[in-house]
C-alpha cells in the first residue's frame, strides 16, 4: 500500500470509530503527544478555537467515551469525507479533507448535522501512521458543543 493510501486509511478508520462512538479504536490512531483542536468558522477563512485541546490518544478516547452524545434510539451517524489532499515527506504526512456528518433516524430521515474540514498531521510510529495533530474546522458549532 502506498504511503498516501495508508494516510487516507487512517482518516477512514477515524471517521468509522467516531460513527461507532468507539473511543478505544479512535484513540489508538493518535500519538501519545497528539493535539486535537476543535474550531468554529467565524468568517471567510477564519476560525476560533472551541474549548481546550485534547492531548494524546488517551485524551481522545476519554472525550469520545465521556462527551460525545449517543446516537438516538435506532439511529446512527455517518461521516462522508472527500477531496483528500495528502502530502508525504519521509516519516511525516499532512492530510486535508472535507467532511459532512449525517444523522440517520429510524423514520427514514437522513440529515446533515456537521460539516467542515479536517486538517491533520501524521507521523510514522513503529511502521504505522499515527495522527500527531488534528484540527477540526467546523462550518458551524455542532449541537454537541453548544452550551
Amino acid at each position: 500500500m502506498s504511503d498516501e493510501r495508508a494516510v487516507q486509511e487512517v482518516l477512514a478508520r477515524y471517521v468509522r470509530a467516531t460513527d461507532r462512538r468507539d473511543g478505544a479504536a479512535q484513540g489508538a490512531l493518535f500519538t501519545d503527544d497528539a493535539e486535537v483542536r476543535i474550531h468554529v468558522r467565524t468568517g471567510p477563512g477564519t476560525y476560533e478555537p472551541v474549548g481546550e485541546p485534547l492531548i494524546g490518544g488517551a485524551g481522545v478516547r476519554f472525550a469520545v467515551e465521556q462527551f460525545m452524545p449517543p446516537h438516538p434510539e435506532g439511529g446512527t451517524g455517518h461521516h462522508v469525507t472527500s477531496d483528500h489532499l495528502i502530502e508525504v515527506d519521509g516519516e511525516r504526512a499532512h492530510l486535508s479533507a472535507q467532511f459532512v456528518v449525517f444523522e440517520t433516524l429510524p423514520e427514514h430521515v437522513v440529515r446533515p448535522i456537521e460539516s467542515g474540514y479536517y486538517d491533520t498531521d501524521l507521523r510514522r510510529v513503529g511502521g504505522e501512521w499515527k495522527i500527531s495533530r488534528h484540527d477540526v474546522l467546523n462550518d458551524f458549532l455542532p449541537a454537541g458543543l453548544r452550551s
